[in-house]
């Protein structure tokens, strides 16, 4: 079976979970709104656009492999905005704040990021599938929006470096993926060059296809178990625990999710 595997990195991510009230906490690795959001922007769909973002949610399988959460931030935000006025719809901020200047109040919330966390993802496409994966592959080399970690104050800080491979599961694609360094020091960049035959390709080098020494001392310091979580039948992966997330999308320009089923697994050992 053919699957579609990218890397997430970036300084700082938010993988929204339910919102209540004025706290906006984040899970630790992408849920799969996060995941169709990011792959809906690289193709240059729409939010308002239902009936492409429907056929993107119902097409495709999602597993992702967490090699780092990263660390937690919390931000205390304020922000003002103006209460409603009857039918009256504000188009802009620059409305918010101009033609709702008398009417401004405070809006506090609490908001979490997880920073410098890192995720692998594969996704499989369902016979249904709307894109071809090789088309999505090309898609995020070549984003027709920008691309974000869960918010738009946490863009992508290093490519996504997509590739389409075959294997007979999940597991077997999470871990042959060969991600490749995420800082690339001008030492680096030289021992690259001198591994590289002449005619040869730059990002082939076996130097830039694993973790850079930079790469190592960041994540040195929160070093935990690998996990996989995965929805559907993973083919080479045991579940140890099934979870309950509310992140399938049904309505993108409403805003409305349902629940689905995920399976974890920590660690791959014996399967």
């Amino acid at each position: 079976m053919k699957y579609l595997l990218f890397r997430l990195y970036g300084p700082m991510a938010s993988w929204g979970e339910i919102a209540v009230g004025e706290s906006r906490h984040s899970a630790v690795y992408p849920g799969k709104s996060a995941l169709l959001g990011l792959m809906a922007a690289a193709l240059g769909i729409r939010r308002d656009e239902e009936q492409r973002q429907a056929a993107l949610a119902t097409g495709y399988r999602f597993a992702v492999k967490v090699i780092s959460t990263g660390h937690p931030l919390r931000d205390y935000h304020t922000a003002q905005a103006p209460d409603s006025v009857g039918k009256f719809v504000y188009r802009t901020r620059r409305d918010e704040l101009v033609i709702g200047k008398e009417r401004l109040g405070t809006i506090l919330s609490s908001r979490e990021y997880r920073c410098d966390a890192f995720s692998l993802v594969a996704v499989v496409a369902d016979d249904n599938a709307p894109y071809a994966l090789e088309e999505i592959q090309e898609a995020l080399m070549k984003p027709r929006f920008h691309l974000y970690l869960g918010r738009k104050s946490c863009p992508v800080a290093a490519p996504l470096n997509p590739q389409v491979t075959d294997a007979t599961g999940f597991g077997e694609a999470l871990d042959k993926y060969r991600y490749g360094a995420l800082f690339v020091s001008s030492w680096l960049m030289k021992t690259a060059r001198k591994e590289t035959p002449e005619g040869g390709i730059l990002s082939d080098a076996p130097s830039l296809m694993k973790f850079s020494r930079e790469d190592e001392n960041v994540f040195a310091y929160n070093k935990q178990p690998v996990r996989y979580y995965w929805e559907g039948d993973a083919g080479d992966l045991v579940s140890q625990q099934s979870l309950t997330r509310h992140d399938q999308p049904l309505s993108r320009s409403r805003w409305q999710f349902t629940q689905r089923t995920e399976h974890l697994r920590i660690g791959k050992g014996e399967c």
